[in-house]
Formats: structure tokens, C-alpha cells, sequence
């Protein structure tokens, strides 16, 4: 055992982290979802979707009911997790910003120094592609030993000597579907990708996933697996079709306020077409959570439990016909509000529940923290080890997230949400809503008395000083956390300072990947 290694072991006894008959926590498996929504989640009180992984996770740890992804968008959320620093500081805001080796460090690579072997598996949204060219020893690993991506799985599948698939069922098939017909490359009849379930990615991850815990089993190892599901177009093989029937999925009905900001794109949908989807969301979740049981058993079998550390989250959240619309992209609780849920080894308060604000970039500090690792240098995040031992209730006063693609930002405490939204374009990657720019807008909601949000008190005079204070939050988290806040004109007045810092610094375009880049910051 190397000397990184025991210095590991000595910091670990130091801190506490052992308690007496118990050995200490050293692994670390992180398991991270693509656009889980919180509600569809048997853990999270859904009756009608089965997740009994994630429910069994939770049974055995902490589940946080107030956790905040930074970003409701893949790409920048989870580079924000792997740093435990804001999106505009990690320099990734847009959907299609490379993820810069320059002045990041992530999670992988401190854990790397200390002795661990790492893996990441699934998705990463790096976006190396589109500075390939400019690597001359290729494309930046980000602390990771091992790199299994969806390019890994397609090479194993291509191998397989797979029967042929049965020609008299129907199938989804991405390439022969247009993206403009939304409800057909939304999944809207919940049909299988042509896979079984032993071929399928999600299980491929899974076994890699395995895999890498056996090799590693004698030395600490950190385990970034990062399932594609259910991302639209919600992925499942064959023999999950049907588990789910459209007619008994709920359809929430919004209300006015939500109308301004419906993308076009789901204006046309039927009410049929609107819960095949939602059926078709339920079915990836369950395929998903399936996957995540076979790294569960292996952790048990392995006679890892006792000192593994295991989270599992989703990148972001996600709208099933909440405020008319589905997708993320939006400061809605849906959206924003993460499962997170947080196992450390067997020494933590199993089954309970914790109601305090947290942040994604509170996550790398936590880990780093509960395994006995001196903290990242740069990171912004606050380690929640009080609140997962129990020693704490509260943890932040407020949390707060961007979405610069669309130039919005957020803080929410316990009972109030405030958005800010320069409204300087219609919304972007492919989800307009056809009026044109809102304009400046702000908006206001009571969560405790309102919190499905549907209405802006934001004008009520009685909420004047509420308004304003939570204004003055946004702006004092921005100047507190943004890399070019000494930069920032010191002759704008609060909103103007909020328009200015609401501006993505990154190049990136506001379609797809192969367009000309459309949002390039001039400072002025």
C-alpha cells in the first residue's frame, strides 16, 4: 500500500470517521441519473412507478428532500458537480461548452492524488469533441483512470452475435425521426429501442460498473457511474415494454401563468400523446433504477457495504406536463429540486430524512469530508457531513442556481423563490416559445402557500421588502462566486448588475452542436 494511501488512512482515523468496530469509509460510488425528476420516485412518495433500488438506498441512508441542482442543464450541472464550483466559474453554462482542463480541478483528480483508482462510466457531456483538434496527446481525462462511454458500448455491441430481433413488433427508432415531430421523437407510444435486456446499454454500464469494484476491491477507488436514463427519448429494451399504462399517468394541468412560457414544441401535443410520454419517462426510470440494483448487490456481495460511500443523485430535474411543458430549463421546483440521496457505509441514521437547503456544489466537499480527504482548494461547496451524521438540521439559508442559456438565475430559501431572467432573447437549443423576447422579468413565489407556483406575487406590496431582499441575495451569491465580479461596472444599479452577470461568458449556440456558435461575451 503506497504512502498516499496510509497518509489516507491516518487523515480518516484523525477526523472521526471511524467509530469503534467499524472500518473506515474509503470507497466511493456515486450513482447519477439523467433528468430524474424527483417526484417519480417510490422514496420520493410516487405509488405508481417502481423503483425499489432507489427506495432500498434510501431505506439504508439519508434522503435530502431540499437539494438544488446549480444548473438545470446537463452539461453545466455536471461539471459543477465534479468541482464543487458554480457553472459560471467552472466555465461551462451552455449545453455545448467544452469542459476546460485549465483551472478545473475535479473531484477524480484530488481523489487520484491520495491513492485512489477512478473510474467514470456513462455520460460525461465533456464536449471534448470540439476542441479535438487543438489536443496533442488527446483530449484530457479529468482525474479518471478509467473512461467507459457510450462509444465503449457501441463497440461491444457491434461484436455480439445477437439473434435477430422479432420484425413483428414496432420499435424506437431514433434515426428515422424527425425532431420537429415532437411527440414521436419524444416517445409518445412508449415503444422499446431495438435491444434486449442483456444487450442494453444501461446494463453494460452496469457490468462495467462491477467490474471496475472487483478489480479495485483492494485499494480505494472512487466510482463515477453516470446512467443515460430516462433522458428522452427515455431508453428501455424490449422486455420493459407495456409496464406502464398512458391512461393511469398523471397529467398536471398548470395554470395561466404557465402559458407565456410554453415552448411551441408542446403547444400541439394531445392529451394522449402528453401521458405516452409521461408512460414512457416511468418506464426508462424503472429500467434505470433496475441497472442501479446490480451495482447495489455487487457493493453487498463484494463485502464492500461497510466502507463504501454511496450518493445518488440526478443531474437535473425534470417537467412531465408541470406548467404545460415538459424538459428542464426553467427555475421550477420540478426542474431544479434533485433526488439526493447519501449512504455512508452502515454508519449513518438509516430510513430518515432531512429537510435542509442544500446545493450540488455541496457535494464534492461531503464526500471528500466523509472519507477523510483534505478539501479542493477551489471549491465553492460546503460538506454536509454535519447534516448526514445527524449533528445538524440546517445547513444553507438559501440556495441558488443559473441557467445562462436563457440568462436566468434563482435563489430559494425555505419559503420563497426569486427569479431573475433578463428576457434578452426567446428561449434557446431548440425551445422557443414563438413570442419573441420576454423582456426584464422578475418573479416571486410563496412556496409555502403556493408550491406548485403558480402565481407571482412578486407586485403584492406586502412582499415588497421580500422582493428586494431576495434581489440583493441574487446579486451578493453572483459578486460572492463569479470569476469576473471585480470586473463587473461599478456604476449599474442592482438589476444592471444582475443583467450583466446573467451573460454567459463561454461560446456556445443557442441549436444544435453543428451550427455557427451564436453567444459570444464582449465585455463592454
Amino acid at each position: 500500500m503506497g504512502s498516499l494511501v496510509l497518509a489516507h488512512y491516518s487523515v480518516m482515523l484523525g477526523c472521526g470517521v471511524m467509530a469503534a468496530g467499524e472500518r473506515p469509509l474509503r470507497n466511493v460510488v456515486v450513482i447519477l441519473s439523467d433528468d430524474h425528476a424527483l417526484k417519480v420516485t417510490g422514496a420520493y412518495g410516487n405509488s405508481i412507478v417502481r423503483t425499489p433500488s432507489i427506495d432500498r438506498l434510501a431505506s439504508e441512508g439519508v434522503t435530502f428532500d431540499r437539494a438544488y441542482c446549480n444548473a438545470p442543464i446537463c452539461s453545466a450541472s455536471r461539471q459543477s458537480l465534479l468541482t464543487g464550483k458554480y457553472p459560471h466559474a467552472t466555465g461551462v453554462n451552455l449545453l455545448f461548452t467544452p469542459f476546460r482542463d485549465d483551472g478545473n480541478v475535479t473531484i477524480a483528480e484530488h481523489l487520484r492524488g491520495y491513492g485512489y483508482r477512478t473510474a467514470i462510466i456513462g455520460k460525461t457531456h465533456w464536449n471534448n469533441w470540439a476542441w479535438e483538434t487543438l489536443y496533442a496527446e488527446g483530449p484530457p481525462d479529468h482525474g479518471f483512470d478509467t473512461l467507459i462511454e457510450k462509444d465503449e458500448y457501441f463497440d461491444y455491441y457491434e461484436k455480439l452475435s445477437s439473434r435477430p430481433l422479432d420484425t413483428n413488433r414496432s420499435y424506437y427508432r431514433r434515426e428515422a425521426i424527425e425532431r420537429s415531430n415532437t411527440a414521436e421523437w419524444m416517445n409518445w407510444q412508449a415503444l422499446p429501442h431495438p435491444v434486449r435486456d442483456a444487450e442494453s446499454m444501461g446494463v453494460f454500464f452496469a457490468k462495467e460498473a462491477v467490474r471496475f469494484m472487483e478489480e479495485s476491491r483492494d485499494q480505494p477507488f472512487f466510482l463515477w457511474l453516470a446512467f443515460r436514463e430516462p433522458h428522452a427519448p427515455y431508453y428501455f429494451p424490449l422486455e420493459f415494454e407495456g409496464k406502464y399504462d398512458p391512461n393511469e399517468m398523471p397529467l398536471p394541468e398548470g395554470s395561466p401563468e404557465d402559458d407565456r412560457w410554453i415552448p411551441e414544441k408542446f403547444r400541439g401535443l394531445s392529451d394522449a400523446e402528453r401521458r405516452g410520454i409521461i408512460a414512457a419517462y416511468y418506464t426508462s426510470t424503472e429500467y434505470m433504477d433496475r441497472n442501479m440494483g446490480m451495482v447495489l448487490d455487487a457493493i453487498d456481495r463484494l463485502g464492500l457495504k461497510e466502507e463504501t460511500l454511496v450518493l445518488y443523485l440526478s443531474d437535473n430535474g425534470y417537467l412531465l406536463h408541470e406548467h404545460k411543458r415538459f424538459e428542464k430549463h426553467t427555475m421550477w421546483e420540478e426542474a431544479i429540486r434533485q433526488p439526493m440521496i447519501v449512504r455512508a457505509g452502515d454508519a449513518n441514521r438509516s430510513g430518515e430524512r432531512v429537510g435542509a437547503l442544500v446545493e450540488y456544489v455541496d457535494v464534492a466537499p461531503t464526500i471528500l469530508d466523509l472519507v477523510g480527504i483534505q478539501p479542493m482548494s477551489d471549491a465553492q461547496g460546503i460538506s454536509l457531513r454535519e447534516v448526514v451524521e445527524g449533528k445538524a438540521v440546517e445547513h444553507r439559508e438559501l440556495t441558488f442556481a443559473t441557467y445562462l442559456q436563457d440568462n436566468l438565475a434563482m435563489v430559494c430559501t425555505q419559503e420563497w423563490k426569486y427569479v431573475f431572467h433578463t428576457g434578452s432573447r426567446d428561449l434557446g437549443i431548440n425551445y422557443a416559445t414563438g413570442y419573441g423576447p420576454a423582456g426584464l422579468t422578475e418573479r416571486l413565489y410563496d412556496l409555502k402557500n403556493d408550491p406548485l407556483e403558480q402565481r407571482d406575487v412578486s407586485g403584492s406590496p406586502e412582499n415588497e421588502s421580500i422582493f428586494k431582499n431576495m434581489r440583493q441575495s441574487l446579486l451578493r451569491r453572483f459578486m460572492e462566486t463569479h470569476p469576473d465580479a471585480e470586473d463587473c461596472p461599478s456604476e449599474l444599479n442592482t438589476i444592471g448588475k444582475l443583467v450583466w452577470l446573467c451573460e454567459p461568458r463561454d461560446i456556445g449556440d443557442d441549436q444544435m452542436a453543428e451550427d455557427i456558435p451564436t453567444r459570444v461575451f464582449e465585455s463592454r
